[in-house]
C-alpha cells in the first residue's frame, strides 16, 4: 500500500479525486476502525471534510460532514441536553488504535452500542447522507434538504456498506434527549444460558430496559429515564428478576456511565489477539456457545440480550475456529465478523459472514452500480 494519504478538504476535491483515480483507493476516516480484510490501495482520507453543517435542537435534527469527529457531534449534543440515540461504540480500546473516530465512519460501519436493544442502530436513527459514488458523481438521499435521485434507500444501503458502494460526506441524523437518571441491576452468578432467560425477562417486562449484557461483572440490566421512574423501575425489575438471585442496584450516574462504556467498547477484550463479532437471535446463543467450546478455548462477552456475542481468542486457534464459527452461526442464520486479528489471518479468511448466493448477486449488482470501476475499498469486504 502506498504512504502517502491524499487529504480531501471539501466534497468537490473529493469527487474529483475519485473521478480522475487511475486505480483502487483505500479510504479512511479517522483510522480507528480497521476491520475487513487489508486494502490495496492509493489511501484517500476524508478526516479533513469536517464540521456541523446544521444542528436544529428544537427539532432534534443533527446534519454533519463525514470527517467530523465523533466526539465533537457528541459534545454538541451534550451541551443542548441531548445524545446520539444508538450510543456509538469507541474501538480505540479494542483494537489498539489512535486518532478521533468520526461520524462518517460511525455511520459507514453501523456501529451501534448497548442500547440498540432500545432504541435501534445508527441506521435507525439516520435520515440522510451525501456521498461521492465509484465515477466520482455526488449522490444525495434522505434528509431534510436532500432528494432521492436514484430510486434506492440509500441511507439504509449507506449504513454498513464500509465505503464500498460511496464515500459518504454528509450524514444527517434524528437525536434525542438525554436521559436525566440511570441505574444497572447487577445478577450475579448465571451462566450463559439463565443470563439470556434473565435478559429476555427484563426486556419482556413494560420497564423500558436500554442495556442488557452478560460478561465477568455479572449479568447488567439498564434502565434510564426521569429519577423517580428509574427509582420505580429498578424496585420492580428487581422483583421481576428475583428467580435468578438478589439484584444489586447502582444509581451512582458516573458508575453507571464507566460500567456500560466498558461494555459499549468490549474493554474486557483489549488484550486478545483475535476477536470475533457474532450477531445471532439471543436463544441461540447458549446453544452455539456450547458447541464451539466442545473443540476451542475462549472467553465471550454477551450484549444485546445475548443477540450479541463478542468471542476472543488465541490467534494460534484463529483460522480453524473461524471456519467453524461460521459454519455453525449460518446454521442459524447468524453473522460472525472477525474484528481483530493479525494480518495473516485478515488476509487468509472470509473476514465478514459469506452471503447467501441470492444475497451475493444482489450484493455485487449495486457494487457494480455505485462503483463501476471496483475502486472503492476493493476486497474489503471479501
Amino acid at each position: 500500500m502506498k504512504d502517502d494519504v491524499l487529504n480531501l478538504r471539501n466534497e468537490s476535491e473529493l469527487a474529483e479525486a475519485v473521478a480522475t483515480a487511475t486505480g483502487p483507493l483505500a479510504i479512511r476516516g479517522g483510522g480507528t476502525r480497521p476491520v475487513g480484510r487489508p486494502v490495496e490501495g492509493a489511501p484517500l482520507s476524508v478526516a479533513g471534510i469536517s464540521g456541523i453543517a446544521l444542528y436544529e435542537p428544537g427539532a432534534l435534527t443533527l446534519v454533519a460532514r463525514a470527517g467530523t469527529p465523533l466526539a465533537e457531534v457528541e459534545a454538541a449534543l451534550a451541551a443542548e441536553g441531548q445524545r446520539l440515540p444508538f450510543e456509538p461504540m469507541d474501538h480505540r480500546t479494542l483494537l489498539g488504535t489512535a486518532g478521533e473516530p468520526t461520524i462518517g465512519g460511525v455511520v459507514a460501519a453501523n456501529v451501534s452500542g448497548p442500547r440498540r436493544i432500545q432504541a435501534g442502530a445508527c441506521r435507525d436513527s439516520l435520515i440522510g447522507v451525501r456521498f461521492v459514488d465509484g465515477s466520482g458523481t455526488v449522490v444525495k438521499n434522505g434528509g431534510r434538504v436532500m432528494k432521492n435521485v436514484t430510486g434506492y434507500d440509500l441511507v439504509k444501503l449507506m449504513a454498513g456498506s464500509r465505503g464500498t458502494l460511496g464515500i459518504l460526506t454528509e450524514v444527517a441524523f434524528k437525536v434525542l434527549p438525554e436521559a436525566e437518571s440511570a441505574a444497572t441491576l447487577t445478577l450475579a452468578g448465571l451462566d450463559t444460558g439463565r443470563a439470556v432467560q434473565a435478559m429476555s425477562a427484563a426486556l419482556g417486562s413494560p420497564f423500558e430496559v436500554t442495556g442488557a449484557a452478560h460478561g465477568p461483572d455479572g449479568t447488567l440490566i439498564r434502565i434510564e429515564g426521569f429519577p423517580d421512574s428509574v427509582a420505580y423501575r429498578a424496585e420492580k425489575l428487581g422483583t421481576l428478576l428475583a428467580p435468578f438471585g438478589p439484584a444489586e442496584i447502582t444509581t451512582d450516574r458516573a458508575a453507571v456511565e464507566a460500567l456500560w462504556a466498558g461494555v459499549r467498547d468490549v474493554a474486557g477484550f483489549a488484550g486478545a489477539a483475535a476477536v470475533w463479532r457474532i450477531s445471532v437471535r439471543p436463544g441461540d446463543a447458549p446453544g452455539l456457545l456450547a458447541e464451539l467450546a466442545a473443540r476451542f478455548a475462549f472467553e465471550t462477552r454477551l450484549d444485546w440480550g445475548g443477540g450479541l456475542i463478542w468471542l476472543a481468542a488465541e490467534a494460534g486457534d484463529g483460522a480453524a475456529l473461524h471456519r467453524a464459527l461460521q459454519d455453525a452461526v449460518a446454521r442459524i442464520r447468524g453473522h460472525a465478523t472477525l474484528v481483530k486479528g493479525p494480518e495473516p489471518l485478515r488476509s487468509s479468511v472470509p473476514v465478514f459472514q459469506p452471503e447467501p448466493a441470492p444475497l451475493e448477486s444482489l450484493s455485487q449488482r449495486l457494487r457494480r452500480k455505485f462503483d463501476p470501476r471496483g475502486i472503492l475499498n476493493p476486497g474489503l469486504m471479501g
